[in-house]
């Protein structure tokens, strides 16, 4: 498959890729643990069906020392026991964010109360803004059909 559109070859996208690149950046350097937003930004891109972000994202966590038992279970993470109680939040907090129009009311207060449980405010406002930031990563290039496979680790750093 063949992407519709170079996205470096436009000057707006270009510039407007370069805006999120650098919020990710801001990201990466929080308090939130990178693993955790590593998990976020796979979940996501899994549920969105980004094929190139959930080959860049498994691909990152995996080089930054997560173990492919916890990558191969991201998918079924409620039934997996792998993952800590934090990280757990963090997910469905991920997934009812991310699948914010199955849900009428938007993200549960059940499920922010559990998010809260393990994070400071510092952290919410991180993984929310993480997880808007993957969302808007993912739907760009699945409305371009950015073909996965070929990205290799710091490729975008």
């Amino acid at each position: 498959m063949e992407a519709r559109l170079n996205l470096f070859a436009s000057p707006t996208a270009a510039k407007f890729g370069k805006h999120l690149v650098a919020a990710g950046r801001v990201l990466a350097d929080s308090t939130l643990p990178g693993a955790t937003q590593e998990l976020v930004k796979l979940r996501a891109s899994q549920i969105n069906g980004c094929g190139f972000c959930t080959d860049m994202h498994t691909k990152d966590a995996a080089h930054a020392g997560e173990t492919q038992t916890r990558l191969n279970l991201v998918a079924a993470w409620r039934e997996a026991t792998v993952f800590t109680e934090a990280e757990r939040a963090a997910l469905e907090l991920t997934e009812e964010a991310t699948r914010i129009a199955d849900g009428a009311g938007g993200v549960p207060d059940e499920t922010w109360a559990k998010a809260a449980e393990h994070f400071d405010e510092e952290e919410l406002a991180t993984l929310v803004c993480a997880i808007s930031l993957i969302n808007a990563f993912n739907r760009a290039n699945v409305i371009i059909r950015q073909p996965a496979g070929d990205y290799q680790p710091g490729q975008f750093a």
